[in-house]
């Protein structure tokens, strides 16, 4: 990987800090007497995804990929980890630019497979990066929820994929990408890599199309429905106006099975909604 190396962290009040939001991975505060200065604080347990991001964080916005720029690696009393980055004041995700503002979302969709072509166009130097298929070998060897026949499947899958060099995020979702103004930034970059962009585009579709509506609603502010429109929209403009959006899903279909592997590190449970875009492999 990299010679970067992460500093003891500093110790911080939550005092100090005001509340603006939470996640599937922390919480997230400005400072009082510096608006400028964001918090993403990890939750308990997270020590090392949380080390993960730092260097990751470092690392991109050295390569000029637009992120927030990352600072300080921080502690509070409880023992919980966090960065602080410079805040982006005023932003707002795609997410919720479409719970917002429905009637645009084909706006947004457009703007936002626009930032993903060009986030995918970028090269990477491979030595500084993980190679996408190592981190999903990596996570397939640790999960507990597939037999060593799928297994063996899933693993001949992953390496007959197209090999790139080029950059994926790792969880590649419209709430993952910010805006205010005229500028773009990407965001949770803890799972960036470098590999097929398939891997990544995948996460679009899984969280606009094979999600539980009531997940959709719970962490978008959005129906199904539209969530689907947005998908609709983003993959003429990814893939090409030209070909069908029943070709482009059959191809990502089981890239984006491959995502439950990423969910259920997460969720220490096995996925049946995503788990079926992985018949045409495990068949």
């Amino acid at each position: 990987m990299s010679d970067f190396i992460i500093s003891e962290p500093l110790l911080v009040s939550l005092a100090d800090y005001v509340p603006e939001g939470g996640g599937a991975t922390g919480d997230s505060f400005y400072l009082k007497t510096d608006p400028t200065v964001l918090l993403k604080l990890f939750h308990e347990g997270k020590t090392q995804q949380s080390m993960d991001e730092l260097r990751l964080s470092h690392l991109v916005y050295s390569t000029g990929i637009p992120t927030p720029e990352p600072g300080d690696y921080v502690t509070t009393a409880d023992g919980r980890r966090g960065i602080r980055y410079r805040r982006i004041i005023g932003k707002k995700s795609y997410a919720r630019a479409v719970s917002d503002n429905p009637e645009k979302v084909q706006f947004y969709a457009e703007e936002f497979a626009g930032m993903c072509k060009r986030l995918h166009s970028v090269h990477l130097d491979t030595t500084q990066f993980e190679n996408v298929k190592e981190r999903y070998g990596r996570m397939l060897e640790a999960n507990p929820f597939f037999t060593k026949t799928e297994k063996d499947k899933l693993a001949r899958f992953i390496a007959d994929a197209p090999d790139r060099d080029t950059a994926i995020h790792g969880d590649l979702q419209f709430g993952n990408a910010i805006f205010v103004d005229d500028k773009r930034y990407f965001i949770d970059l803890g799972d960036f890599c470098y590999g097929y962009p398939m891997f990544d585009v995948a996460m679009v579709y899984l969280c606009c199309y094979l999600s539980r509506e009531e997940f959709i609603q719970e962490v978008y502010h959005l129906p199904k429905t539209l969530s689907r429109r947005f998908w609709d929209c983003f993959a003429p403009v990814y893939f090409g106006k030209d070909r069908p959006l029943s070709s482009i899903e059959e191809e990502i279909r089981p890239y984006a099975g491959l995502k439950t592997l990423m969910i259920e590190r997460e969720t220490k449970e096995p996925m049946p909604e995503f788990r079926e875009a992985l018949r045409s492999i495990l068949s």
